[in-house]
Order: structure tokens, then sequence, then C-alpha cells
């Protein structure tokens, strides 16, 4: 069965990174939409772009507001 194309897509699920204060999604010219771990910047044991979902980490901080 095919995906009506009218409808948004749905991104893949980010688990932690859905609700961490470290996580800006991304979203390319062509609307595709990428998570970035901004710990990445000043720590090389976080990816850059985490393959989804996340389901533990160590850097994770719960997002206040």
């Amino acid at each position: 069965m095919m995906n009506d194309p009218r409808e948004p897509r749905q991104g893949a699920p980010q688990g932690l990174c859905s609700t961490c204060t470290h996580a800006l999604v991304i979203t390319s010219a062509r609307g595709s939409r990428f998570t970035l771990c901004e710990l990445s910047k000043t720590d090389p044991r976080f990816p850059r772009y985490p393959p989804l979902p996340v389901l533990a980490c160590d850097g994770y901080r719960v997002k206040v507001g």
C-alpha cells in the first residue's frame, strides 16, 4: 500500500532525543529532517547525527519548558 503524498510525512521516532535539551532538529532545503546532537560539538563520544531512535544516552538531559 502506498502512502498518500498529500499527507505530511512522519519522521523517524527520536526516542530520548525528542525530549533532550542537547537535540536540535535540522530541516534541509528539500524537507528532510535530521536530529543534531549539540554535545557532538565539544565531546567526541557523541555522534553528530545519532541513529534514531536513541534509547540510552549518557548525555541525556530533559528539556525544561
